[in-house]
């Protein structure tokens, strides 16, 4: 466990919330975790029972931190998370629906002040502050889990929009009349594709659609995950390499349109699917490549996050909460 130099130092919170589990941990200046702990997002039913066991949680790290005295505030990373309003808005990968008011709710609860963020800008500040980005003021981050996430930072700003929504590139519609994205009922965007669950839907296709021989023919339908997926690919299944083969082209085909976009000096990739390496990287270079316009081609780099998969979005919700005033 790391420690904070000096005992009086201010300490801020940084909250993850994910589609199935939320990440929390105390941080300190210079972007030491110090202490750490997660829990199940859907598991939760109500919001109200979510702020309650995140306050449970989270309780007792704050007093071995030195009790809430130390805290400065606290910053939170949520799917559709207005920066503006403090509201999670129609989130398609959490179980709750509408607009919550969820900056209100954990102020109220941990008698503290709070910013809200979109959870891939939280990530993005994270990267600016104390990874791969650092020293950049063009770059975007894509988060690719559950979902596909971006934060887009261009002139050394995070682009918000009029509203707080801007950077959804996960929403972009890649192939018209595509696949049908369950949480948003829309089709063909980057994140039914691109994500952990766009892999297992590619799997489930590939292996109806063709004769091809996969160790996958042997695990149940409903047991097929992007990790099966990845484990099958790192031993050699030809079967599996042709799903983060395609994966990697429709996200280099979008990357394309978000490069002619902000013209970025770099695109951080960050989430559980970059683990598989150049087996999605490659193709995702190659398509990108092929997709750009003279002037923007071999420009670009695509690089994997520095941070640590468990720190980087904490460290990125906390960065929110030094700029409280």
């Amino acid at each position: 466990m790391a420690t904070s130099k000096n005992a009086v130092e201010p300490l801020v919170i940084g909250i993850d919330i994910g589609g199935t589990g939320t990440k929390f941990g105390i941080v300190d200046r210079v972007g030491n975790v110090l202490f750490s702990s997660q829990m199940s997002t859907k598991k939760h039913k109500t919001i109200e029972t979510f702020i309650d066991d995140l306050y449970n949680n989270l309780k007792p790290l704050i007093d071995k931190a030195g009790g809430v005295g130390r805290i400065k505030g606290i910053g939170v990373g949520a799917p559709n998370g207005n920066y503006y309003s403090g509201t999670v808005e129609y989130a398609p990968n959490l179980p709750w629906k509408g607009i919550l008011p969820l900056a209100k709710l954990v102020q109220d609860k941990f008698k503290l002040p709070v910013v809200l963020t979109n959870d891939a800008n939280a990530a993005a500040i994270g990267e600016m502050m104390y990874g791969a980005a650092q020293g950049m003021k063009d770059f975007i981050m894509i988060t690719l889990g559950t979902g596909v996430g971006s934060g887009i930072v261009a002139n050394g700003h995070l682009i918000y929009g009029h509203d707080g929504f801007a950077g959804e590139l996960g929403h972009t519609i890649i192939i018209p009349d595509g696949r049908m994205h369950e949480g948003t009922g829309k089709r063909g965007s980057l994140e039914s594709y691109a994500s952990a669950t766009g892999v297992t839907l590619t799997a489930l296709e590939l292996l109806k659609n063709t004769k091809k021989k996969s160790v996958l023919r042997d695990v149940k339908p409903e047991e097929i995950d992007s990790k099966k997926v990845f484990d099958a690919a790192i031993a050699g299944d030809e079967l599996a390499k042709e799903i983060f083969e395609y994966t990697g082209k429709i996200l280099g085909m979008a990357l394309a349109n978000a490069v002619m976009f902000s013209s970025p000096e770099a695109i951080i990739l960050f989430g559980g699917l970059t683990k598989a390496g150049e087996l999605i990287l490659k193709p995702t270079r190659e398509h990108m490549e092929a997709n750009l316009i003279q002037v923007f081609q071999n420009k670009v780099k695509i690089l994997v996050s520095h941070l640590k998969e468990s720190d980087a979005a904490i460290l990125g919700a906390s960065a929110l909460a030094w700029e409280i005033k």
